[in-house]
């Protein structure tokens, strides 16, 4: 009687070390496929900002030929001293008076007499990048660095019109943004230094107003 517990007993033993043994069933969990968002690729690297200014709010004339740009370090006003004038005048003047390439000027600033009030024309020197014939300084320093901008009038006797002067702060604040040319860089031509003394752009001209217009 003895020996059934303990047979029974033995057998559990072994059946019990066999489960402990056995490797465990793995489980299968079945879940919902996961959605993945496509990933957005990055926004391209923005340009760096080029050094030389580009304003679209001025006609595309004002800007010389890239290849044929030059360094320009001084804006010169001047005035015709005469009542009426254009480009094509002031170009057929200095041809037959002076023996001259043509214009002396980069820019001329109409008074509305044979070009429109305030209209700026823009020259063969300009559209060349050629030294200009408006201001003889030691070296020819203010011909060859120096922007040439010619008011329509006699200054010395009249003012500018309202639009030649609208034109000219526009002007010269875009050349001054391009060229990095500071205030104290905008003459009139009798103040340009090494220039000959002259009364140009006339006694009457607003040099003070004009360069409280513009940047510094």
């Amino acid at each position: 009687m003895l020996r059934t517990p303990i047979i029974i007993c033995g057998c559990l033993f072994v059946l019990s070390g066999c489960v402990a043994e056995e490797e465990s069933t793995p489980i299968i969990v079945y879940t919902h496929p996961i959605e993945i968002n496509p990933v957005r690729p990055p926004d391209p690297p923005k340009p760096n900002p080029t050094t030389v200014y580009v304003d679209r709010s001025v006609p595309r004339s004002w800007y010389p030929p890239k290849r044929l740009e030059r360094r320009w370090q001084a804006i010169i006003i001047h005035h015709s001293a005469t009542s009426t004038g254009n480009v094509a005048k002031f170009d057929k003047q200095h041809r037959e008076q002076h023996n001259w390439q043509g214009v002396a000027y980069d820019f001329v600033i109409g008074n509305g007499t044979d070009s429109g009030d305030g209209l700026v024309e823009v020259t063969f020197r300009w559209r060349g990048q050629l030294t200009g014939a408006h201001c003889k300084t030691p070296n020819n320093w203010g011909n060859e660095k120096g922007i040439g901008i010619c008011l329509v009038g006699n200054f010395d006797y009249t003012s500018p019109t309202k639009r030649q002067m609208q034109s000219l702060v526009k002007l010269v604040r875009f050349l001054q943004k391009r060229y990095n040319i500071s205030k104290r860089y905008v003459y009139g031509h009798g103040g340009t230094p090494g220039a000959r003394v002259t009364d140009c752009p006339g006694r009457r001209f607003p040099m003070a107003r004009l360069k409280s217009m513009i940047y510094n």
